[in-house]
């Protein structure tokens, strides 16, 4: 099925399907666990398009490179093209927010930093971005103050909040548009907290937004 940006109530979003811009290492929790330092700018890679997949239906996991890791994270819909922007223009320009995945091949990760590679493959794969539906921006009454959940087969194994962050929802987008323009359609993904581990076909995960949506998926 063919991926595109919807809302909680149904209504399909008139934005294309763009990059997404990842934050890594964005709770220092997440970094502890991977034994990675605190980086003192916020780290940004991108998954392309094609990455892309509706988190309200069955997910494809391609375990013939390895374990995948589910990264659960906020995820805020871009409306409006940034480029060196404001905060106040970013904060415009939020048509929406959701809950992501960001599926990461691990050992296949772990073996190109070993050799000094890029490791896109580990992260922008087909299907590596599993995405909610959007609520809209009237909907969130603090981007500092969402909180962020998954459960696999009923197990909890991510919580956290939006407050943890240690770069900020504004700050990350504009900082985000001083290296890449920022289309309308793109989306980004604001970093996991801890508890990130591997996901199996046949699993079924619960992604929520306190307060504001829950989607539950299976892996496949």
């Amino acid at each position: 099925m063919s991926y595109n940006h919807r809302f909680l109530d149904g209504r399909r979003a008139d934005l294309p399907t763009g990059k997404v811009i990842c934050i890594g290492r964005n709770y220092a929790d997440h970094a502890a666990e991977l034994n990675n330092p605190i980086p003192a700018e916020p780290i940004l890679f991108i998954k392309p398009a094609s990455s892309v997949v509706d988190m309200t239906e069955p997910f494809a996991v391609p375990t013939q490179w390895g374990e995948v890791h589910f990264e659960t994270e906020m995820s805020i819909l871009i409306g409006r093209r940034l480029q060196q922007a404001t905060e106040a223009e970013a904060e415009a320009a939020i048509a929406g927010i959701g809950i992501g995945l960001d599926l990461t091949l691990r050992e296949l990760q772990s073996r190109l930093k070993e050799k000094g590679h890029p490791w896109e493959k580990s992260k922008a794969f087909d299907g590596a971005c599993p995405l909610s539906p959007f609520v809209t921006p009237d909907q969130v009454s603090d981007l500092q103050d969402v909180g962020v959940k998954l459960t696999v087969n009923g197990e909890l194994r991510q919580q956290g909040n939006s407050a943890l962050m240690l770069n900020r929802v504004l700050p990350l987008i504009c900082h985000s548009s001083e290296f890449f323009t920022l289309e309308p359609g793109d989306v980004i993904l604001t970093g996991t907290p801890a508890g990130v581990g591997p996901v199996e076909p046949g699993d079924q995960l619960t992604a929520e937004l306190d307060g504001l949506l829950s989607v539950t998926t299976r892996a496949i």
